[in-house]
Order: C-alpha cells, then sequence, then structure tokens
C-alpha cells in the first residue's frame, strides 16, 4: 500500500501518529507526514478511517 497526507487539509491532530507511530509522524510545524511511503501494515488503514479531516490516503 502506498501512504499519502494531505497537509493542507491536515489539522494535526495526532490520531495517526498515535496509532501507526511506524508509518506516520508530526512535523516541525505540528502536521502529518508519512515515515514509511510503502506499507502492508493494516494500521495505516485504520489511522486513514480514524482521521477528523480523512487527509489520509492509502492505495
Amino acid at each position: 500500500m502506498k501512504v499519502f497526507v494531505d497537509k493542507t487539509s491536515c489539522i494535526g491532530c495526532g490520531v495517526c501518529a498515535g496509532l501507526c507511530p511506524d508509518i506516520f509522524g508530526l512535523d516541525d510545524e505540528g502536521k502529518a507526514e508519512v515515515l514509511v511511503p510503502e506499507t502492508e501494515d493494516s494500521c495505516a488503514e485504520d489511522a486513514k478511517d480514524s482521521c477528523p479531516v480523512q487527509c489520509i490516503t492509502v492505495e
């Protein structure tokens, strides 16, 4: 799976980093960033589903 974050929509709530700390982190501006752009870890889908502004895409 490929994982993307739309930083313009991200509000920096940190849910993704809390659910998947190996895949997501927060950058210097407090916005989500993808640490591992390709993964088979199902928590990426959980993070996508949990994002309050739906700025995560998993393909």
